[in-house]
């Protein structure tokens, strides 16, 4: 499975941002986790219904994003 599909897009949840599997936890939530200091296994131990390929899909997700905009910006 590419770890993309598991970030979903809906208009009526958290304002339309990126989350998880269509849980309420969106893709800066774990980025901010993680920036913050906590580690995989906190995230995980935190938020049960995760899985590492989630937060694997959220660095992706942001690191595509990234290109995309150094592509619109050059």
């Amino acid at each position: 499975m590419d770890d993309t599909n598991r970030i979903t897009i809906e208009p009526g949840k958290r304002s339309g941002k990126p989350c998880i599997r269509g849980l309420r936890i969106t893709v800066s939530d774990v980025l901010e986790y993680l920036a913050s200091g906590m580690t995989e296994q906190e995230i995980l131990e935190d938020f049960p219904e995760l899985e590492s390929e989630d937060i694997r899909a959220c660095l992706v997700f942001a690191a595509d994003r990234e290109r995309k905009l150094m592509r619109v910006s050059a």
